[in-house]
């Protein structure tokens, strides 16, 4: 009956990082397409979805926007704590949001391990001449804790369709180990337990045809 013979994939992605790193620039600009120069604080945190079609599978992308100020820190947990992909996000001219990204590594490693895939994201490279945070330190620091390093830019749309393809995958990748652990009989595997849900084709496939794929 599942003509597609496909699979969809449910996902959860949060955002953690200082205030004014360009959190939600990222996310308005990946799911929208839009850019707002002012800077728009985040109060808690705010939620949107994408769909993706990757290789020939749906992906639903479920991605959680958080604020950065300090005192909304202590709700990060909530957030965070079902998540299957963080992205941890810092401006390129501000060495202090880049120190505040590796408290949020080491939470997120020691509440989640390493079943969670990392992305640290270098954020506002059209501000390069400004920079200081260096590449090599910035990358080298994603490679010591098991992350993989972007650069990006909201303002000009650099770096961002990228960045969420290639996290998708890894995310696909760790669910497809996690179903075939499962499969050789391992008990319980964390997947139930953050809610990844693989679910087979329904009969009733009634989208319009770009309705699931990202636009341009």
């Amino acid at each position: 009956m599942a003509a597609a013979g496909g699979k969809t994939y449910s996902f959860k992605v949060v955002l953690l990082g200082e205030g004014c790193v360009g959190k939600t620039s990222l996310v308005l600009r990946y799911c929208e397409n839009k850019f707002n120069d002012k800077h728009i604080t985040t109060l808690q945190a705010s939620f949107l979805t994408k769909k993706l079609n990757i290789t020939g599978k749906r992906v639903n992308l479920a991605i959680w926007d958080t604020a950065g100020q300090e005192r909304f820190h202590a709700l990060g947990p909530i957030y965070y704590r079902d998540s299957n992909g963080a992205l941890l996000v810092y401006d390129v001219t501000d060495e202090d949001s880049f120190q505040k990204v590796k408290n949020w590594v080491k939470e997120l490693r020691k509440m989640l391990g390493n079943e969670i895939c990392l992305c640290i994201v270098g954020n506002k490279i059209d501000l390069e001449k400004d920079r200081h945070v260096s590449v090599e330190e910035a990358e080298g620091y994603a490679e010591s804790v098991g992350a993989k390093h972007y650069h990006t830019s909201a303002k000009l749309n650099k770096g961002i369709e990228e960045l969420f393809l290639d996290l998708c995958k890894r995310m696909m990748e760790t669910a497809q180990a996690e179903e075939r652990s499962r499969g050789n009989g391992t008990s319980h595997t964390s997947t139930a337990r953050r809610g990844v849900q693989i679910v087979d084709d329904e009969p009733q496939t009634a989208m319009p045809a770009g309705g699931c794929c990202t636009s341009g």
